[in-house]
């Protein structure tokens, strides 16, 4: 906790929680995440699958950005038809406690 430090003085964008927020914000990004954390490596259908309800732009979209950031691994299988898994990366991984955390707290204080 900050002592003594005045609001007008601060600046949300620079703290790491800003940081942090703007990689796995979303309505389906950590959704995206926690999938990978418990099933690895999934294939895009899979995902969509365990997600339920979202468009197939949307899964594509959220999926390019987490590997933009690199966040998640994309790989592809030549073979007929495609096929194309998708798993953490290292960065993505270092991650799974604070999603942990997030979970812990859901089971504490569900209603």
């Amino acid at each position: 906790m900050a002592e003594n430090r005045r609001i007008d003085e601060a600046d949300f964008e620079s703290t790491g929680y800003s940081y942090t927020l703007s990689l796995i914000s979303g309505k389906y990004k950590p959704i995206i995440l926690y999938c990978l954390m418990e099933y690895e490596p999934v294939r895009f259908n899979e995902m969509q699958r365990y997600i339920k309800k979202i468009a197939d732009k949307t899964l594509s979209q959220n999926l390019k950005e987490l590997e933009a950031d690199d966040l998640i691994h994309r790989e592809v299988y030549p073979q007929i038809p495609p096929k194309v898994e998708y798993s953490l990366t290292e960065r993505g991984r270092s991650l799974v406690e604070v999603l942990d955390k997030l979970c812990d707290w859901g089971i504490e204080n569900r209603r």
